[in-house]
């Protein structure tokens, strides 16, 4: 590549990070400009490790005759057949003796250095370029700490110094834009993961100053687990915290499955709202959530009870009305929550499934709202609820839950 065509590269990376061009976006204009530009590239993968609940990281994989990147996300790699590949590969080599250019030619027959490099041969490629793009520490986040790229090529005499250099030089300004890029995902994925999803894109679009919020109507969702109290006490402490994450998962999917959002998981509890512009929909995917995570739960119970693991089930009110959604806190500590005499209702209706042995209870503003010839209610009483002025009807469902 000419001084002229590395500049123009550098340039369009430039201009598509600020942009906000995609991952895949940018590794594929890349790989295509610099294939035009005379980089003899057949091949090229970049991944970089990122900050979530449960991938490690992000691959981006170019092929000069697939018209587009593609995207791999990968799991631990600190264990089992997944770390031993690791343990294998060049970048881990190069980790350990402190290297950022490893630059090995693929021979036509032999022993290979790498296993990898037995599908590189097969593949013709004759040249393999490793290069790591390194993060000073205060740039890094958790194991996000560098940018790993490898580089092939199937041309006979493999690749030359000179663009064995140019690659050297442009990498950085790649990498600089594929972090960038990374960190705003990073951003989306925690805000989402302790906000809830639709918090977590109001704080993003910049609902963040303190007392701003929306007068929303919403069904409201309250849920919490049977004798939690009990099993907490009597089980071994070790078995807590797997105890409510199967129960949360099982519980928290449903609701989002049902284009609800779960705004706080308060020990054992979770409240969740789905906004109710249309209330009778509303109300018809909450229950069908609840539906829902009542066989979620019933299969963990079979599950966890064959593995002699403590089981339990869900209690559940359900209620409508009006909150205030948005940033309540101090200036130094804020939540995205709801807030209002609403959502003291729905957790006190919650409360009231073990007075009455219900597993779900339902406020009668929230059966008004479901179209009866879908929905047959049963009513468990009229109660006197703790810290409400008013005592409330409560139904419960008189089938199929």
């Amino acid at each position: 590549m000419t001084e002229a065509e590395i500049a123009k590269l550098a340039s369009w990376l430039a201009k598509a990070g600020l942009e906000g061009r995609t991952e895949t976006a940018l590794v594929e204009g890349f790989c295509q400009r610099g294939a035009a530009g005379g980089l003899p590239l057949v091949r090229a993968i970049i991944f970089i490790d990122t900050l979530h609940p449960i991938h490690e990281g992000r691959a981006f994989r170019w092929e000069r005759e697939k018209p587009e990147a593609t995207l791999t996300e990968y799991g631990r790699s600190t264990e089992g057949e997944a770390a031993e590949r690791w343990r294998s590969s060049p970048f881990f080599r190069m980790l350990a003796d402190e290297d950022s250019l490893m630059r090995r030619r693929i021979a036509a027959a032999g022993e290979v250095e790498f296993p990898m490099f037995a599908d590189l041969r097969a593949a013709a490629i004759t040249d393999f370029v490793a290069i790591i793009n390194r993060f000073a520490a205060d740039g890094a986040i958790g194991e996000m700490d560098c940018i790993y790229s490898s580089w092939m090529t199937d041309r006979p005499e493999g690749f030359t110094d000179e663009e064995i250099v140019a690659l050297k030089r442009l990498t950085p300004f790649l990498g600089l834009a594929i972090k960038s890029a990374s960190l705003g995902r990073i951003a989306e994925t925690l805000v989402e993961t302790y906000l809830g999803r639709d918090a977590g894109r109001r704080v993003l679009q910049g609902r963040i100053a303190r007392g701003v919020t929306d007068r929303i109507k919403a069904v409201l969702w309250f849920s919490d687990l049977r004798n939690y109290t009990r099993i907490s006490d009597t089980s071994p402490p070790e078995q807590i915290i797997p105890l409510l994450n199967d129960y949360a998962d099982a519980i928290v999917s449903a609701v989002h499955e049902h284009s609800g959002d779960v705004l706080k998981l308060i020990g054992d509890g979770v409240l969740a709202i789905f906004p109710a512009e249309d209330r009778a929909r509303a109300c018809a995917a909450a229950l069908d959530a609840a539906s829902e995570a009542r066989a979620s739960v019933e299969a963990l119970n079979a599950r966890r009870a064959a593995e002699g693991l403590p089981t339990t089930d869900m209690y559940l009110g359900l209620h409508l009305g009006v909150v205030f959604y948005g940033n309540i806190g101090s200036k130094e500590r804020l939540d995205f929550t709801v807030v209002g005499p609403a959502v003291n209702e729905v957790s006190r209706i919650a409360a009231m499934c073990r007075t009455v042995d219900q597993p779900i209870l339902i406020s009668a503003a929230f059966a008004e709202s479901v179209a009866l010839e879908r929905r047959r209610f049963a009513s468990v009483g009229r109660y006197a609820l703790r810290g409400v002025g008013k005592p409330q009807d409560l139904f419960t469902l008189d089938t199929g839950f």
